[in-house]
């Protein structure tokens, strides 16, 4: 298991995701590489004690900002943080890596230094959801794809019930299809046409879900464009922030709230804690020849030892492998 962390991408880096490794090699004894610059690496590490075994460091000079142009950048710096790292994993077997940096950047990355999986028309980006239930969804694609053909949408159903059932632990998981209707009928004609591919493929499809209904929704996967699902989740996130927020305001507005507050604070964390990206560590970028996890820009140390929680849980459950295997078998 190769397991390598980009320690200069994200809002917190490097003292969070330094962190986030130290606290993920004592709970789970894994080993793994942290990637950048080798004396900042050094220093944060310092400050905790660990089984020095455990994490070795691969320097990297530069750093790729959020601000500049992804593919130019993975063509042209070749000492950063990422494109060291991908190099690495390009000569290993079971790598991933994970990085809270910039996205188009690792997901360019990916392609151009790993390349697609052969059968794989499109690489999609996934994300775990919170339902009302308790439990959880995964979204596919949140934003790699803006623009899709309707055997995309069938191959993303494809790779997010592999990841479903493999590190979600969903059996048999439910395929659900975004559209603006629950008819089969409904829809534009991306929609319609990818409902009927779902419909007659090797799935457990439940058919389209309405935009209303995707928080009580009975699928694991939903399915979607990237640039569909990149609202969704963005909403999603936005929603819930305005949600917690407000129902603070509005107990600590009176005495009265305040008292109650107190009364039902336990119950108002663990519903603060479904909404909580850290607690599902990052999204998967599903159809390249590695293992790539997305950890949010803002990850702080819980969010990245999550993130590598769901690393070893790939790695594990070989879901590169049942990919391929997956996309072998429907090129055939």
């Amino acid at each position: 298991m190769n397991i390598f962390l980009d320690a200069m991408g994200g809002d917190h880096a490097p003292h969070e995701i330094v962190k986030g490794a130290v606290d993920a090699v004592k709970e789970y004894d894994v080993s793994l590489t942290l990637v950048g610059q080798r004396s900042v690496i050094e220093e944060a590490l310092s400050q905790y004690d660990y089984p020095k075994d455990k994490i070795k460091i691969l320097h990297a000079q530069t750093v790729i900002e959020n601000t500049e142009e992804p593919a130019m950048a993975i063509r042209h710096k070749s000492d950063s943080s990422l494109v060291v790292a991908l190099e690495e994993m390009k000569t290993l077997e079971n790598a991933v890596l994970i990085s809270a940096g910039s996205t188009g950047a690792l997901l360019a990355g990916g392609l151009l230094k790993l390349g697609r999986i052969k059968g794989i028309k499109r690489p999609a980006l996934a994300a775990t959801i919170p339902k009302s239930d308790g439990g959880v969804f995964l979204l596919i694609d949140t934003g790699a794809n803006a623009d899709c053909r309707p055997e995309y949408l069938e191959q993303f159903a494809q790779l997010g019930k592999i990841y479903s059932e493999n590190v979600l632990g969903k059996t048999n998981p439910g395929i659900g299809l975004i559209n603006i209707g629950a008819e089969a009928k409904k829809g534009n004609s991306l929609v319609k046409a990818a409902y009927e591919l779902l419909a007659a493929g090797d799935f457990n499809f439940l058919g389209n879900v309405e935009a209303r209904d995707i928080p009580e929704t009975k699928a694991d996967v939903l399915v979607c464009d990237g640039f569909t699902g990149n609202i969704v989740l963005k909403l999603t996130e936005g929603i819930a922030a305005y949600m917690i927020n407000g129902i603070k305001t509005s107990i600590m507005s009176s005495t009265k709230g305040k008292v109650g507050g107190m009364l039902i604070k336990d119950n108002l964390k663990q519903f603060k804690k479904q909404f909580d990206y850290a607690e599902y560590g990052g999204a998967p970028f599903l159809g390249v020849k590695g293992g790539i996890i997305k950890a949010h820009g803002s990850s702080d140390a819980f969010a990245i030892k999550n993130a590598i929680r769901q690393s070893i849980k790939f790695v594990e459950n070989d879901v590169l492998k049942k990919i391929t295997e997956n996309a072998n078998k429907m090129e055939a």
